[in-house]
This record gives C-alpha cells, sequence and structure tokens, in this order.
C-alpha cells in the first residue's frame, strides 16, 4: 500500500457520541494523515497555560462558546504548522462562519459525515460508565468491566456523568442538530459532502475506506 502524494485536506462531521474519534484514530493510523482535533488542541493550551488558553478557559468557565474570530484564528495557526502532510480536521468548523473563514485560507476537499441514529447514540451512552481519576471508559455490552460498577484497575467505584444521563444527551444531540445543519448543508453546496450511514463504527469503517481508498492510496 503507498499512500499518494497529494496532500489532501479531509474534514469530519458527526454527532456527539457517534463514533467520530473512533473512525478518526482509524483514518490516521491506515493513511498516514495528520489529525488536527480542535479540542485536544484547546486543552492542550489550557493545560500549558498559554495566552490562548487563559482566554479559552474564561468562556469555558462562564458557560459560553469560545467567539468564532477566536477559534478561526487558533485553527488556521494550527492547519498551517501541517507541513507536507494531508491532514483529517475535527472538531472545526461548528458554524458557517468558521466554515467560510476555513475555505478562504485552507479548502476542504473532502468532508465525511457520520450519520448514526439519535437513539443508537442514546443507548450507547446510557451504558456508559467512567472512572473519574484515570478516565477510563466501559461500555455495558461492548467494553463491560471485569466486576459491575468497578474499575478493572483499581477496582473503585465507576459512575455515570450527569451529561451522560438520556435527557441530557438527547439536549446535546438536538443543540448539535440545530448548529451543525447549517454546516453540513454548506459544505453538501460545495459537492465535497459524503455521508456515512450505520449503527456501529465497524459497519461504518468499510464504507469510508471503500470511499477513502482510491482517494488516498495508489
Amino acid at each position: 500500500m503507498t499512500i499518494k502524494t497529494k496532500l489532501l485536506k479531509l474534514l469530519i462531521l458527526g454527532a456527539p457520541a457517534s463514533g467520530k474519534g473512533t473512525i478518526s484514530s482509524r483514518i490516521v493510523k491506515k493513511y498516514n494523515v495528520s489529525h488536527v482535533s480542535s479540542g485536544d488542541k484547546l486543552r492542550d493550551h489550557i493545560e500549558k497555560q498559554t495566552d490562548l488558553g487563559k482566554e479559552v478557559k474564561k468562556y469555558l468557565n462562564e458557560g459560553k462558546l469560545v467567539p468564532d474570530d477566536v477559534m478561526i484564528k487558533f485553527m488556521i495557526t494550527e492547519l498551517n504548522k501541517v507541513n507536507n502532510k494531508s491532514w483529517l480536521l475535527d472538531g472545526f468548523p461548528r458554524t458557517v462562519a468558521q466554515a467560510d473563514a476555513l475555505w478562504k485560507v485552507q479548502p476542504v476537499d473532502v468532508v465525511l459525515n457520520l450519520v448514526v441514529p439519535f437513539e443508537v447514540i442514546i443507548d450507547r451512552v446510557k451504558n456508559r460508565w467512567v472512572h473519574l481519576p484515570s478516565g477510563r471508559v466501559y461500555n455495558i455490552g461492548f467494553n463491560t468491566p471485569k466486576v459491575e460498577g468497578k474499575d478493572d484497575v483499581t477496582g473503585e467505584d465507576l459512575v455515570q456523568r450527569p451529561d451522560d444521563k438520556p435527557e441530557a444527551v438527547r439536549k446535546r444531540l438536538e443543540i448539535y442538530e440545530s448548529a451543525t445543519r447549517p454546516v453540513i448543508d454548506y459544505y453538501r453546496n460545495k459537492n465535497i459532502l459524503k455521508e456515512f450511514e450505520g449503527r456501529t463504527s465497524d459497519e461504518i469503517w468499510p464504507k469510508v475506506t471503500a470511499y477513502l481508498d482510491p482517494i488516498l492510496i495508489k
């Protein structure tokens, strides 16, 4: 398998808990592209207490979204750091203004949109339990803990995050749907949007590779 030399700019969209992280990691591994995650980059800046990190933390602490102009400047700077390598962008853009600003300086070639039924996502998330000190995540029926309600490594209690409760998840999905629909339409109008439907990442992944192989492999 040889990766094509043409540099491609990929973008992945998908609702919370749609499997975006799983699909992204598989794309990065198979096609040797750089993964640029807005969430990871922002967390890194917050942890290192950079000027940007302090500014972002202030918005998050107030329960506000990071303004478009701050996110645009930040993400374009991060993308400019990726030299001579195809990249996969995850978590940005979230608004049409962000998408338009990105298009002017870094036009995206392909937009992958993961379409998973909301009921499947809600069912998946309500079975998710977390060991808070380590961040280890368990999914009942998929990655079930050896002892019910206990972390495999420490034996300490697992908890369910309040925002993983079904009513909270449904609200998040509804917000995502209303906020992201214009962004999806923006890329659909550019004729670069490709949607992949399925109930699990394992069901969606072969469809993604069937689409990307001719583009990224020679």
